[in-house]
């Protein structure tokens, strides 16, 4: 085990842990705002075509908006963990989740398509850094054998709004307006800054603590290396989800109502993933991190395979839901390998996460334009899971000189 994850074992020992009831209600506040912020940002998908009519654009510019909100993510995650170091973790959270709910609520009364898209990436700056620092709060509340366990709690919001906010968002925004899905979240976010303020201890921040400190993460080649494997090798997911609606009715050829069914199963395949890889994580950081890209690559390409197949095609959007299982072992792999400046590392992890995000959905798109037809994003998800395992393959190998190194 790394020199950080032994710290945090002494930690846990000589400190008085908080009890099960404190522990399951902060972990309950900050799910919240994950499920805020995963609804946020998958229901747009949905939506594309409402809001294109919306403002009299075609539906490739109106996702101009995902691209926004992901580049909203790469961008604050880093920044905001830097020049937020000396900030205490709750005043932190309650912070950001007020900006998201700010930008929520403001993109639900955009007048124009400029401001909606400057709008959406306002939204996305939050993201990273919310994810990364309920990430650390919670680890810091349990032993340390079961910190993956509860950082995929925290996770959970994200993933269950995947079976019921974004199907939930997307129905109801396409029978009544999409702005209204916009304005829930907005209210969601409001909703979890009352939970963080009643439920999460206030803390206190270290002497040490500095924006020096936290860009010390960024000279430690594993920091590099375990974002590579999230940026990389798991783009291939979102090749295949962003264009699970077309898949779904042009491929399968399913009637529109069938698209919120595979945004089910693939929230369905996302919790179960969720809930077995942070087990999994908690017995085998590694293992699960190269289990899943190995897996991804099996599931993606046999996604390719049957698209065309209604039945299929449902229990293959279910599987590669499942490779989310990777999620709490990465956070949790950053949390060791960046010693003391955990928070910009933490909170990178979304960063790296929405590059793979925009990495997936552009070769999907230039597949999809080279004329390869929409179940090919299948196998541009396999190629990218085996880029990642290049990834891993390096990152085990310097961990493996750093360990005889440090043995000599």
């Amino acid at each position: 085990m790394s020199e950080i994850a032994a710290n945090i074992s002494v930690d846990s020992q000589d400190e008085v842990l908080p009890s099960a009831m404190t522990v399951a209600l902060v972990q309950l506040a900050l799910a919240c705002g994950g499920f805020g912020i995963g609804t946020g940002e998958f229901a747009i998908m949905g939506l594309l075509p409402n809001v294109a009519e919306t403002f009299s654009v075609t539906t490739p510019q109106a996702g101009y908006v995902i691209s926004a909100y992901a580049l909203g993510v790469v961008v604050g995650a880093p920044v905001i963990a830097v020049l937020a170091a000396k900030m205490a973790r709750r005043t932190l959270l309650l912070t950001l989740m007020l900006i998201f709910a700010a930008g929520n609520i403001s993109s639900a009364m955009a007048p124009t398509f400029e401001t909606f898209t400057l709008l959406r990436f306002v939204s996305g700056l939050p993201h990273g850094a919310y994810f990364g620092v309920a990430a650390l709060v919670a680890a810091s509340m349990v032993p340390v054998h079961r910190r993956a366990r509860a950082v995929g709690r925290v996770m959970l919001g994200l993933t269950v709004a995947t079976l019921l906010g974004t199907p939930l968002t997307t129905f109801f925004g396409q029978s009544l307006d999409w702005q209204v899905a916009f304005f829930s979240v907005g209210v969601l976010g409001l909703l979890t800054v009352a939970l963080i303020w009643f439920y999460v201890p206030k803390d206190r921040v270290s002497a040490e603590a500095g924006f020096l400190r936290e860009l010390g993460a960024f000279r430690r080649p594993q920091v590099w290396l375990t974002l590579g494997i999230a940026a990389v090798g798991y783009g291939g997911m979102f090749a295949m989800f962003s264009y699970i609606a077309s898949t779904t009715t042009e491929v399968a050829m399913l009637p529109e109502t069938a698209v919120p069914i595979m945004l089910v199963l693939f929230g369905v395949g996302m919790n179960a993933g969720n809930f077995i890889g942070s087990w999994l994580a908690d017995k085998s950081l590694l293992g699960t991190i190269g289990g899943s890209l190995v897996y991804n690559i099996v599931v993606l390409t046999t996604f390719s395979l049957t698209a065309a197949n209604p039945y299929l095609l449902g229990l293959s959007v279910f599987l590669v839901g499942c490779g989310f299982a990777a999620g709490p072992a990465l956070q949790t792999r950053l949390m060791d390998v960046a010693a003391d400046a955990q928070t910009l590392a933490a909170a990178s992890n979304h960063s790296a996460f929405n590059i793979a995000n925009a990495i997936g959905a552009w070769l999907g798109g230039l597949v999809i334009a080279g004329g390869y037809g929409f179940a090919a994003t299948g196998y541009v998800g396999a190629a990218l899971s085996f880029l990642g395992l290049f990834v891993f393959a390096a990152s085990l190998r310097l961990e493996r000189r750093d360990r005889s190194a440090q043995a000599i």
